[in-house]
């Protein structure tokens, strides 16, 4: 919510699309690699290493987001975090992001800036030097938020799903299951006849407000993408749809089963292999090769009849999917 009176802080259905798109932009902070920054028909971003990585991802309020629920912040901090995280896990550095906004004209302008705010401290926080760089605006009913970020390879090759070999151990950096439990708060408590209504801090214990803030405002450790390419990952992937999908994911790229240990998963190891959006690292190594900031949760076998193991019994690979969840999600 903003604090302005409302007097200062019109709609956006009021403004030119210049005014926004200043207001935007003069929050956000120069990128590194920029060359040529806002203002032209594009941006010109240096890659020092030759070689450019790219990625996208859209939120769209309903299934993705949901502003009774999420600010301006922190919904720009996510929208930046999510998008860092598919970088790192190439093993890049991100440079910089294009942000393309729908946003409905009853929106208010302090909306707009608080989520430049947000994009400008996530990438400050999580990928020094990563900036906004350009992107586009148009109006719609329902908001969406489409980023594309870039990176580069600094010189170290691109780990991929495709690599990991038998005998490696299975390592993940950051946290599994966090943002599902906040997610699960959110709608179990923070709802009023199916509708969600806005969340009352006082109502969370200290365990439940870290779970909220890890579903709504995520902090990935996007730095270890590039620290585990050069310790010799053998394959990476972001874990954005749950563990036992994305490891089911990278276990069929590779053509290996992967046989991961409860006990290395925390104390609800059902919940980490299920919950999705925490943005963790999930990476396989050779033996003897562990960088810091990954912990151990599994080994790569032989490919056998399933791609996932966890105790040895097999795990059913699923976890979030928009199309098959997407009643759930936006009901």
């Amino acid at each position: 919510m903003s604090s302005r009176p409302e007097a200062d802080d019109p709609r956006l259905g009021d403004l030119s699309e210049g005014t926004i798109l200043h207001a935007i932009l003069s929050r956000t902070a120069p990128a590194t690699h920029t060359l040529i920054g806002p203002g032209d028909d594009a941006a010109v971003i240096a890659a020092p290493s030759g070689t450019v990585v790219a990625t996208t991802d859209t939120l769209v309020h309903g299934p993705d987001f949901r502003l009774a629920w999420t600010n301006g912040y922190d919904l720009g901090w996510k929208a930046a975090a999510v998008n860092l995280a598919d970088v790192a896990a190439m093993g890049a550095t991100p440079t910089a992001l294009l942000v393309a906004l729908a946003i409905p004209r009853d929106l208010r302008l302090s909306f707009v800036e608080r989520l430049a705010d947000g994009f400008r401290d996530a990438c400050d926080a999580l990928a020094p030097g990563c900036a906004v760089v350009g992107g586009d605006l148009t109006t719609s009913d329902v908001l969406t938020v489409a980023v594309t970020a870039l990176g580069d390879l600094g010189g170290r090759r691109a780990v991929t799903r495709a690599g990991a070999r038998p005998g490696d151990v299975v390592a993940v950096a950051g946290e599994l299951g966090h943002a599902a439990r906040g997610l699960g708060i959110l709608f179990g408590r923070f709802t009023e006849d199916g509708a969600p209504v806005p969340v009352d801090a006082s109502r969370l214990g200290p365990g439940e407000r870290g779970a909220v803030d890890a579903q709504l405002r995520p902090s990935p450790p996007i730095g270890l993408g590039p620290v585990a390419s050069t310790a010799g990952a053998t394959a990476m992937m972001d874990v954005s749809d749950g563990l036992a999908l994305d490891a089911g994911r990278l276990a069929e790229a590779s053509r290996v089963t992967l046989a991961l240990d409860s006990a290395a998963l925390g104390a609800d190891p059902t919940g980490a292999l299920a919950g999705g959006e925490d943005h963790a690292l999930l990476a396989t190594f050779p033996e003897g090769i562990l960088p810091p900031g990954f912990r151990v949760i599994g080994e790569v076998c032989e490919q056998g009849p399933v791609a996932l193991l966890c105790d040895d019994e097999p795990v059913d690979v699923s976890g979030w999917d928009p199309y098959r969840d997407w009643d759930s999600a936006s009901g």
